[in-house]
């Protein structure tokens, strides 16, 4: 049986995980990234989730009126209050990466 000597082997498995999709995924990084928005709403994934693809969809140059659009043409398949869950949890997610921006930067000062 492997045993691995990392500190974080569930993170370093979805990190794996992801790169790998990435990888054999045909889609423009900003299409994939709007695809896994709509799949996270459907599985009203909590705000961490979300967390770890704003700083690609900023890297993609993704609008918040692009991820609403998402959120828009999802609801009538997920429904309003997966569609809710998913706006309360970006919301969140946002908010934390603004108080880890704030802490880094009050670290650098």
């Amino acid at each position: 049986m492997p045993t691995t000597s990392s500190e974080t082997p569930v993170l370093d498995t979805l990190v794996a995980m992801t790169a790998d999709s990435i990888d054999r995924c045909g889609l423009a990084p900003d299409m994939l990234i709007l695809t896994r928005i709509a799949a996270l709403a459907a599985m009203d994934a909590p705000a961490l989730s979300y967390l770890t693809h704003l700083g690609p969809a900023m890297q993609e140059n993704l609008t918040l009126g692009q991820l609403q659009d998402v959120l828009v043409a999802i609801a009538p398949i997920v429904g309003t209050a997966r569609v809710m869950s998913a706006a309360t949890h970006i919301t969140e997610a946002f908010g934390v990466a603004i108080a880890v921006a704030d802490a880094e930067s009050m670290g650098d000062r």
